[in-house]
């Protein structure tokens, strides 16, 4: 796979509270660290560029069930905007979970999109809010630099990263997702391979580092 600058890595909420330890932690999250930021520095090496993304989120979030009395984190809901299920509060801006790891290189990234601001709507994908209203600017900045292709890392695979992939595909970029850079929840049951065949089926590809060398 050559890289060019027409190509853009997305790297996906790599936030303290979505790795292990945090409030709504992925899995072994921690563990793909080191290997986009390898990719991060090929990216850039190669004239391409980087984008970071970051859930900021108010405290009054109506995605967090502690702003639904009677409701615990992981219940079901359906509501305008928000769902299916209900979050714990996580990255709440300007608490540390909000935070990029420390290990993390942010020095490269020529935009972080921050996402998840309105308390009213919840918002997954890196593009815009889950009603398609409101959108974070990131389209029109690929749009003027020419992007062609995104490749997408980071987390978590069945919310942010599969949300990104599927407005990607609409507005006219070749998706790449970097299965080795990614990982999932998987709550509810299946979320994972239910991204995974739903992004396959819209044209999104799959691949792994190993691809880049």
């Amino acid at each position: 796979m050559k890289i060019t600058e027409d190509d853009v890595l997305i790297i996906v909420d790599m936030q303290y509270d979505f790795l292990p330890g945090g409030a709504l932690a992925v899995e072994d999250g921690d563990e793909i660290i080191s290997g986009i930021n390898e990719i991060g520095n090929l990216f850039d090496k190669k004239g391409a560029s980087i984008v970071q993304t970051q859930d900021w989120h108010p405290s009054n979030d109506k995605s967090f069930a502690s702003n639904h009395p009677g409701k615990q984190p992981g219940d079901e809901f359906h509501g305008e905007g928000i769902g299916p299920i209900l979050w714990p509060d996580h990255c709440v801006q300007g608490t540390k979970g909000a935070e990029f790891h420390k290990d993390l290189d942010i020095t490269l990234a020529r935009a972080i999109i921050r996402k998840g601001m309105d308390p009213e709507v919840d918002s997954y994908s890196a593009f815009r809010d889950q009603l398609k209203k409101k959108g974070t600017g990131l389209k029109g900045l690929l749009k003027d630099l020419g992007i062609k292709r995104v490749f997408i890392s980071g987390l978590a695979l069945d919310y942010c990263c599969y949300y990104s992939a599927i407005d990607a595909i609409e507005f006219g970029f070749e998706v790449f997702l970097i299965l080795d850079l990614t990982k999932g929840i998987d709550d509810p049951k299946g979320s994972i391979s239910n991204s995974l065949e739903d992004m396959d089926n819209i044209g999104v590809k799959f691949l792994n580092t190993a691809s880049f060398f």
